[in-house]
């Protein structure tokens, strides 16, 4: 990898063809930004908070948070997000930073953040121990007492997509789920380039587990969609003032409920950094 080859090619490419800039504008992506603020917004401390926003994208969230008054700070490696979330901040009185690097390898001193935020490290990579290596240093970036937020993507997510659209009976589909179910470990087949380029799948326990295992606090896991978005009519409902009430209810009464969790597409775990005494 070069100096400017944060990631991997495969996730720069599939970002290079997408438009993680007018994702959250249209169709699912309103809500996903929606619940995603409402999520973020149960855990965010005081009025002027430092906050990082790790794989921040194009900077709608950071946006969002440095318009609250908080200092924020993105880190994002693909170099097209940087450009765009620049572009953002430059147009704010209350700027957000941005730092073109990756969550393995954090430009921030000890005990500096009140909140961070993961918002790409825990699906882009794959490997158990850089995920480690992102939840280790999110922790030592983190004052005591701070607050980490991890979005992952479930194990389920693709097969939950493919029972209903019908792509199950495809085999290399139905491939690429078994090894998600299996192993985590998502690979688009060459006929699906639409697909989420390479990524890990976690099964709730597991990501739970990840953060447990560096000596982080759990505090609570959120389905991000939860199971509203089965139903067939979706999309239409969302856009009714009444039935999206009831969705949004629905998703509400089992935001939490652990049985449910793998019915998401996403979640996002919440954990706290205690301090230690005698170490």
């Amino acid at each position: 990898m070069n100096s400017k080859q944060l990631i991997s090619r495969n996730i720069e490419v599939f970002y290079n063809k997408v438009s993680e800039e007018t994702r959250l504008d249209k169709g699912m992506g309103v809500f996903e930004f929606e619940r995603i603020k409402t999520l973020i917004e149960k855990y965010i401390p005081s009025s002027s908070s430092t906050i990082i926003d790790i794989g921040g994208g194009t900077g709608k969230y950071s946006k969002w948070l440095a318009e609250k008054g908080h200092q924020v700070h993105l880190v994002e490696p693909v170099a097209k997000h940087i450009k765009l979330a620049q572009n953002r901040t430059n147009k704010l009185k209350n700027k957000f930073s941005v730092h073109f690097g990756e969550s393995r390898k954090l430009e921030f001193p000890n005990n500096f953040a009140d909140l961070i935020i993961l918002h790409g490290p825990l699906y882009h990579l794959q490997k158990k121990e850089d995920r480690d290596l992102t939840i280790c240093e999110a922790k030592r970036v983190l004052k005591n007492n701070g607050i980490i937020l991890g979005f992952a993507i479930n194990y389920t997510a693709s097969t939950l997509v493919g029972l209903l659209n019908g792509l199950i009976h495809k085999r290399p589909f139905f491939e690429m789920c078994r090894e998600e179910l299996t192993t985590g470990i998502h690979n688009p087949p060459d006929d699906f380039p639409w697909l989420l380029a390479e990524a890990y799948y976690h099964k709730p326990e597991q990501l739970k587990n990840e953060f447990l295992n560096q000596e982080l606090t759990h505090l609570n896991t959120y389905a991000v969609e939860g199971m509203a978005w089965l139903d067939k009519d979706y999309f239409t409902n969302m856009m009714d003032d009444k039935k999206q009430k009831t969705l949004l209810e629905l998703i509400q009464v089992t935001e939490n409920d652990s049985y449910l969790l793998p019915f998401s597409p996403h979640m996002m775990i919440a954990v706290k950094k205690q301090m230690s005494y005698g170490k």
